[in-house]
């Protein structure tokens, strides 16, 4: 494939490897990308007879307003990144010894064994308090939420805050969010900038991202401008239109495991 013999062509000619990340990379793994409400609703029938979006569910006025509703769903989500397997493809970045941003909130590239990862968005596996009544953030590890799989809402003991005693919610950057905590990720953050600044010549693998939230995508661009080139895997908005760079339209899995095999005989 062109596209992929051009990808590993940019990769081999680079200094560093940065990946970012957006809800496409988890997919091949078998967690749902949200795409639209129909994706949504598919990955979750029963909010389809609610008739509650993603982004509505992905809002913190839940937690205040119906908190067995909010931590239905965010407790389901847990469990299922918990259970969830990272493909192979996570092996390939590892091996490339790339640098890691990420929107996504799953847990999946440290459970791939990366040690450092920048989450921009936050994590599923970090709690806060709802109010919040401080900046403390701690591990959702010993948290078990039970949910009805009938009505997805929360049943029994919901996690609270260990400061005040109020109702905790995840460390997620939610649509609308005036409340959340960002001082968990930002080290990681800020170290990824500076290592970004000394890296030399970039190869930045935009993989999964879409453009309904941009931040991904625009991480990719910025990284790529400034010192490198872009390597953009998605199946369906593969197109670089600025800079220097290639398109993939393939998912995350299948790319990762066509440029390990070009990148071997390199």
């Amino acid at each position: 494939m062109r596209e992929l013999d051009e990808a590993a062509a940019l990769i081999a000619g680079a200094d560093a490897v940065l990946v970012c990340a957006g809800a496409g990379m988890g997919v091949d793994s078998g967690l749902p990308d949200f795409r639209g409400d129909t994706g949504f609703w598919a990955a979750y029938p029963p909010y389809r007879r609610l008739g509650l979006s993603f982004v509505e569910l992905a809002d913190p006025v839940h937690f205040a307003a119906d908190p067995a509703l909010a931590w239905g769903f965010y407790g389901h989500r847990l469990a299922l990144y918990r259970a969830t397997e990272p493909h192979a493809g996570f092996a390939v970045l590892r091996e490339l010894g790339a640098a890691v941003f990420t929107s996504n909130v799953d847990g999946q590239f440290q459970k791939a064994g990366f040690a450092e990862v920048a989450e921009v968005h936050g994590s599923i596996h970090h709690l806060q308090c709802l109010t919040p009544c401080s900046s403390r953030v701690w591990s959702a590890e010993d948290v078990q939420v039970t949910v009805d799989p009938e009505t997805m809402r929360a049943v029994g003991e919901l996690p609270g805050c260990p400061s005040c005693g109020g109702l905790a919610r995840p460390n997620i950057l939610m649509f609308g969010d005036a409340t959340w905590v960002p001082d968990r990720g930002q080290a990681a953050l800020d170290a990824l900038h500076a290592w970004r600044r000394s890296a030399g010549r970039l190869a930045v693998l935009e993989i999964g991202a879409g453009k309904a939230v941009t931040t991904v995508r625009r991480m990719a661009e910025l990284a790529s401008a400034a010192s490198g080139a872009l390597v953009r895997i998605n199946p369906r908005e593969p197109e670089v239109r600025h800079g220097r760079g290639v398109g993939v339209p393939l998912g995350a899995l299948e790319a990762l495991t066509g440029l390990r095999a070009r990148l071997a005989t390199a």
